[in-house]
């Protein structure tokens, strides 16, 4: 069944990003550089990125200039931008640019992904979007040895204790790793109601 997760990394105090929208503290952990493939999501069909995210990707590793750079995390993954601006893309890279409410994108990610699962890469506000829309079904959390203080935090959103149930918590490293599954509203935890013949 196809699951929509927000997978990030972060800092202990809560920010995915620094005050320079980079990641380089994230690389200077070890193992940070090189996840572990248990903190990446198994059967992620479709990625989907915030802007941010994407340009401090082109920048980072200079994708535009070795496009092959691209497919080492993506891979030919259909991977889906939401911006509101024209922004390049790396030669070869299946990028799928969207503006808008997640709700109205949601059945283009949804076909794209088949049966497989959609991984939302980031940033925190773009998650914050997929779970106001309802269609944010797990938050994973790999937390690093750092804090920074401020940046980007990690989901911009008020989110009560009784939206999230904790599936899984594990060490991965030097990394703390949380899993989440979000329960739809009004708690989700009772069954179905049976289906009744015509």
């Amino acid at each position: 069944m196809q699951c929509i997760i927000f997978d990030t990394a972060s800092s202990l105090d809560g920010f995915i990003a620094d005050a320079a929208n980079s990641l380089s503290w994230l690389f200077a952990v070890d193992g940070g550089d090189q996840p572990d493939a248990s903190l990446i999501p198994a059967d992620a069909g479709v990625l989907v990125e915030g802007s941010t995210t994407y340009e401090w990707l082109l920048a980072e590793s200079d994708l535009l200039a070795h496009p092959e750079r691209w497919h080492e995390f993506h891979g030919d993954r259909p991977t889906f931008v939401f911006s509101s601006r024209d922004l390049p893309r790396p030669a070869g890279a299946d990028i799928r640019f969207v503006s808008g409410p997640v709700s109205e994108v949601l059945p283009r990610i949804r076909d794209a992904a088949g049966r497989r699962d959609i991984w939302v890469v980031g940033g925190g506000d773009l998650a914050g979007q997929f779970f106001d829309a309802g269609a944010l079904d797990q938050i994973a959390v790999s937390f690093a040895p750092v804090t920074l203080g401020g940046g980007a935090p990690l989901l911009p959103r008020r989110i009560e204790s009784d939206r999230l149930s904790l599936r899984s918590a594990a060490q991965v490293g030097a990394f703390a790793r949380l899993v989440y599954d979000v329960k739809p509203t009004g708690g989700g935890d009772s069954a179905p109601p049976p289906v009744v013949p015509a």
